[in-house]
């Protein structure tokens, strides 16, 4: 069976989907794991994103699918980690939406990375729309090219990569967890993606690279991480993503209750 791999396709979803941290918590809990059938009727009645119409409940479901769904086992170890902070909850939301959206990608990984390895500590609108148009030209007009930056900058922002809600917005390296970088690990595992274990934009995009990086993988008692000049060598202590959940972070109590 082929792995599921990330977007490498320009698309609009972002316009109508931008990253969703609370929203995206609040499917996780009731999606059902094993079912194949649309769920928007039943998020729609049972309100599961409050009191939203139901346009909008069925745009909410279609990119947390694309988000998630597509990257099994992930959203079975999101419904039963349950006691998830909100620190972590904000950057895997931010991974999916990279692994979902080529231009988040590429902004957040590649874009702001460059920013601040140069010096350059802010970003503002402006300076996004040029970027879009230099990597993308003539694809979007400038209206869209302007609510793209838009979605951008409130989506990194939401994910900790940036502070502030005006321009210039400042470049900010979010703390992550060893709970999150092994799910991250586990989960790149599965996923085809361009790049390697330890060179990507998920990890450059949280300012992990080089000596930081291994330092960081090196103390993941989850897996093993060797370097001898240009050899790595990885070892996984468990089988998969949900293995290593399952035995660390998930809530057992519904485990039992069968949605594992």
């Amino acid at each position: 069976m082929d792995r599921p791999a990330e977007v490498v396709d320009y698309h609009t979803r972002l316009l109508k989907s931008p990253i969703e941290v609370e929203h995206a918590r609040a499917y996780w809990r009731h999606v059902d794991v094993d079912a194949c059938s649309d769920n928007s009727a039943a998020a729609f009645s049972e309100y599961w994103f409050g009191a939203r119409s139901m346009p909008r409940v069925e745009v909410l479901l279609a990119g947390f699918r694309e988000q998630f769904d597509a990257y099994p086992p992930s959203l079975r170890v999101l419904h039963c980690w349950s006691n998830m902070d909100s620190g972590t909850r904000r950057i895997i939301c931010h991974w999916h939406l990279q692994l979902s959206d080529q231009l988040y990608r590429e902004f957040t990984g590649e874009y702001l990375v460059d920013r601040m390895n140069h010096g350059r500590t802010d970003v503002t609108r402006d300076l996004v729309v040029r970027w879009i148009e230099e990597i993308a030209p003539e694809r979007w007009g400038t209206s869209t090219r302007i609510q793209f930056a838009r979605r951008l900058l409130f989506s990194a922002t939401e994910s900790g990569l940036l502070k502030g809600s005006r321009d210039p917005r400042q470049l900010h390296i979010p703390r992550v967890t060893d709970e999150a970088l092994t799910y991250l690990m586990y989960l790149l595992r599965e996923v085809q993606i361009q790049g390697s274990l330890i060179d990507n934009p998920y990890l450059t995009s949280i300012g992990l690279t080089g000596r930081e990086l291994e330092r960081r993988l090196r103390a993941l008692p989850a897996l093993l991480f060797k370097k001898q000049g240009d050899l790595l060598e990885f070892g996984w202590q468990f089988d998969g993503l949900y293995e290593w959940a399952s035995a660390n972070v998930l809530n057992h109590e519904q485990q039992l209750r069968g949605t594992a």
